[in-house]
């Protein structure tokens, strides 16, 4: 990679919002580079993407009052009439004119197969069995990779945005072991969740939050970052997670404990459709309980309508006939970035799209499959505005430590020390005391990692630096709200309550 080079429009990260973003701002006219840690598809949280994308199939303002109810009312009105006004829109412009994605259709071949999934009044989620992520991803990667105003960076990570008087101008990147300075007229942030905070995810590897850590390093405002999502069904049979998609409970599939029953309809009047915040804390509870949760998807015919997930099943060794042992697992963080409807971000020429971004539309819990669409429209609109920016020429500072590189092993030992801090005290159930204990462990944990993580020091380490930023905003934030809203459940302070308590 050059020591130094320049292009019209930086986007960090490659999922559905950094490949939107690029594609928004070549449509502009602009030269745009998209650099991503991943080096493959697998890298990219969207390949993994199970359920569908929802579309408001001309009813918008039912679909923005399932997000609001979602939500717990806290969404914010004016990205959600973003989303819904442009979801149709974009679905058929972007994935199926332009990239071809082949939908499910029903047994007549003709209209699509609407699905649909917990906390949803509709039949609107377009779906390719249960794996729409990489039906998405692959094309799309694909297209961009022979667009000639786009160029893609495979395997280089950012580690320090390029500010300068309040505005962004590029990052450093590092590939190869090799840094370099990238400058851009405008730098879009699309580098995904959070899920390496925690022990268990549903995230690719490498979901160390680096697009936030480098935000609020500079300044960038961030918001709602205590409302962390966890997925209800993620099957660990053998150690190595799978997610098991929202729409096999939208087709019928129970959650029983270790004991038989079936618990859900005591904690919500929609039972395994309740929203995702409640139905993970039931099953951890359960799980506590019982010793064991299954979904039960005798049913209907799994294998039938579901192959894909039945395959992994079989590759896991798991039998779907005896019930299929789940437990929650960190999914999506609903805050991140904060920024307006066109993706613009607290400081100038900066743009924050995807799960790194809070848009508001996600508020305090996020609907089952709206992820794909709002990385797919504040991706366009933002490349669209970005595309308007020339590079700088001039030679902007990159404030790093000197740092020194510790030992692999005393890496791993403090990576480990932050999930578990994650996992006891900033995970589905919180107290204000372990919040604080974790504040104290997270404040030393990021001032090492600071001390450590120089420009020169291995990608790790940058992201263990990520990582403990993110964490300690998570943290922060979630210590300061102590009412139980969503993702966000607190007991011990003015939110306390059981499960069910805040089951609607």
């Amino acid at each position: 990679m050059m020591a130094r080079s320049s292009t019209d429009v930086l986007v960090l990260g490659s999922g559905i919002a950094g490949l939107s973003a690029a594609l928004g701002a070549a449509r502009n006219g602009a030269s745009v580079t998209v650099a991503t840690k991943a080096t493959q598809p697998e890298g990219a949280s969207t390949w993994w993407a199970q359920g569908g994308i929802a579309v408001a199939r001309k009813a918008p303002e039912q679909f923005k009052e399932d997000i609001h109810v979602a939500s717990s009312g806290t969404s914010d009105p004016e990205a959600l009439d973003v989303l819904v006004q442009n979801a149709d829109e974009a679905v058929r412009d972007v994935l199926i004119d332009t990239l071809g994605v082949g939908f499910d259709t029903g047994g007549d071949g003709g209209s699509y197969d609407f699905g649909r999934e917990a906390a949803h009044s509709a039949d609107r989620i377009l779906h390719v069995d249960a794996s729409t992520g990489k039906h998405i991803h692959e094309p799309f990667l694909n297209y961009l990779a022979d667009h000639d105003r786009v160029e893609i960076l495979g395997d280089t990570a950012a580690i320090a945005l390029l500010e300068q008087e309040g505005a962004v101008h590029g990052a450093l990147l590092k590939s190869d072991g090799e840094v370099g300075r990238h400058y851009a007229g405008a730098t879009v942030l699309a580098t995904g969740g959070i899920g390496a905070l925690y022990s268990r995810s549903t995230n690719p590897a490498g979901a160390t939050g680096d697009g936030i850590a480098m935000a609020a390093r500079i300044g960038a405002a961030t918001a709602d970052m205590e409302f962390v999502q966890f997925h209800p069904t993620v099957c660990v049979a053998d150690g190595d997670p799978f997610l098991v998609s929202e729409a096999v409970r939208g087709e019928g599939a129970v959650l029983r404990n270790a004991e038989g029953d079936r618990f859900m309809p005591a904690v919500h009047e929609d039972a395994e459709l309740a929203p995702r915040d409640v139905v993970a804390r039931a099953v951890e509870q359960e799980h506590e309980r019982t010793g064991q949760v299954v979904l039960d998807v005798s049913s209907f015919d799994f294998a039938g309508t579901f192959p894909d997930l039945a395959a992994l099943c079989a590759e896991h060794s798991v039998d779907p006939s005896t019930g299929i042992p789940v437990v929650p697992a960190e999914h999506f963080l609903c805050g991140g970035v904060d920024v307006d409807t066109r993706g613009r971000a607290s400081m100038d020429r900066l743009y924050a799209v995807g799960e790194c971004a809070r848009t508001g539309v996600h508020g305090a819990n996020r609907l089952a499959s709206t992820s794909l669409l709002e990385g797919l429209v504040w991706g366009l609109r933002a490349g669209t505005d970005a595309a308007g920016h020339p590079p700088t020429d001039r030679n902007v500072p990159a404030a790093m430590p000197a740092g020194s590189s510790p030992p692999g092993e005393k890496l791993g030992a403090r990576f480990e020390r932050l999930q578990r801090t994650m996992d006891e005290h900033v995970a589905l159930r919180r107290t204000p005391e372990g919040l604080g204990r974790a504040l104290d462990v997270l404040r030393d944990l990021k001032a090492d990692a600071e001390a450590l993580a120089g420009q020169d020091a291995p990608r790790a380490v940058h992201e263990l630096r990520s990582a403990a930023t993110v964490a300690h905003l998570v943290t922060e934030a979630a210590a300061a709200n102590d009412t139980s809203v969503g993702c966000h459940f607190v007991t011990g302070a003015s939110g306390t309550g059981n499960v069910a308590s805040v089951a609607h």
